[in-house]
């Protein structure tokens, strides 16, 4: 199945894949002011680049094919800035076909488009859902041979069945625009795979709130996909994950809102990274709190970590909210917050992400000491 075939029968950003940029087309382009307008189009008369002005000079539109691809990118791509990149939209219409009014709901940012077309390789792996989920343990601190819950974390599987890297696949996803498809899909996979694979515990999901427009129509294929899986709703905790830019509070809450009407659990990922801070607890109201790994990283070593960290699960504790330590990787780690009374933690000490899930897990518990009579 090809990108633009994966669009029949979906609705929504969510689910729909964009069209592949192959072949030759038209390309229009529309830019944020005049300045960038008259910048591009002196750029393109002194490279002898041909072009049409149309709307009345707010458009340009010009024809690409694999002979002429690479200079007009390379053009573009220097002579504007990342911010004009952004914020110039771009309309694709392959084979050199004139645009319709419903063409004009697939306009991206030309730096989306400029990623989209060396995004050949993503483009198949979702539209082929080449996408698979491991697991990885989360155990209860006072006893780390028990397993509380399993962590899903999404991998690629390339055409000869290897194994594409998370990060790799998100980065690209992330400059092409397609964060919204490969979130869904990540979902999908999650919870398929925790059915297929027996999973009893608790599993966590990733998901991104900047990759859901509305819950009610963005989230939907996920709950029929645990509905259709028959898990029981409080069996699944979903993460919010961290990002870069400062999160949309009104929005998050109303993502949150609709999972915990819906009977789930929810996750603050990352806690104390990036833009996460102690006024999301109040807002957000999770049942669990994951410590960022870093702030973990050699917490026994480092006053300022430590600090922070020990308010965290002070705070935590009276507000009976549950806490997972991220990334435990040493013994010195592990026994610092068993001492501070983090509820449960997951790292590669503990044990890696598998396929299929682990059943067990070592007993990693220091050992009281005994005192002299």
């Amino acid at each position: 199945m090809n990108a633009s075939n994966q669009g029949v029968g979906r609705c929504n950003r969510c689910e729909t894949l964009p069209e592949k940029i192959e072949g030759s087309g038209r390309l229009y382009l529309w830019f944020p002011i005049g300045h960038t307008n008259k910048k591009v189009i002196s750029a393109f008369n002194k490279a002898e680049l041909a072009y049409q002005i149309v709307e009345e000079g707010k458009c340009l539109n010009i024809n690409l094919d694999k002979s002429n691809r690479e200079r007009y990118a390379e053009l573009l791509t220097t002579k504007l800035t990342s911010k004009e990149l952004k914020e110039t939209q771009v309309l694709w219409m392959p084979e050199l076909q004139e645009p319709q009014l419903g063409d004009f709901s697939r306009m991206i940012s030309l730096d989306n488009f400029n990623s989209l077309s060396e995004s050949e390789w993503l483009l198949d792996l979702l539209a082929n859902e080449r996408i698979i989920s491991y697991f990885q343990p989360i155990v209860y601190t006072d006893n780390t041979s028990q397993i509380f819950a399993h962590e899903a974390l999404l991998r690629g599987l390339g055409e000869g069945g290897n194994l594409i890297a998370p990060g790799r696949i998100f980065a690209q996803a992330e400059k092409a625009g397609l964060l919204f498809q490969l979130d869904a899909l990540a979902r999908t996979s999650a919870i398929r795979e925790a059915s297929r694979q027996g999973i009893k515990e608790l599993v966590f999901i990733n998901f991104s709130p900047t990759s859901v427009y509305d819950p009610m129509t963005c989230l939907r294929m996920t709950v029929r996909a645990i509905d259709e899986a028959g898990i029981p709703h409080n069996n699944i905790v979903f993460e919010v994950a961290e990002s870069e830019q400062p999160p949309d509070i009104h929005h998050l809450v109303k993502i949150l809102k609709f999972y915990q009407e819906a009977g789930f659990l929810v996750a603050l990922d990352d806690f104390g990274s990036g833009y996460s801070n102690l006024n999301l607890i109040h807002q957000l109201r999770p049942d669990f709190i994951k410590l960022d790994m870093q702030l973990i990283r050699n917490v026994h070593q480092d006053p300022y970590k430590a600090l922070i960290t020990e308010k965290i699960l002070e705070i935590a504790q009276q507000l009976e909210i549950r806490t997972i330590a991220e990334g435990i990787e040493s013994l010195e780690e592990l026994h610092w917050v068993q001492e501070r009374g983090a509820t449960f933690v997951q790292g590669y000490l503990v044990a890696k992400p598998a396929s299929p899930p682990l059943t067990t897990t070592p007993y990693l518990n220091r050992e009281p000491i005994s005192l002299p009579a």
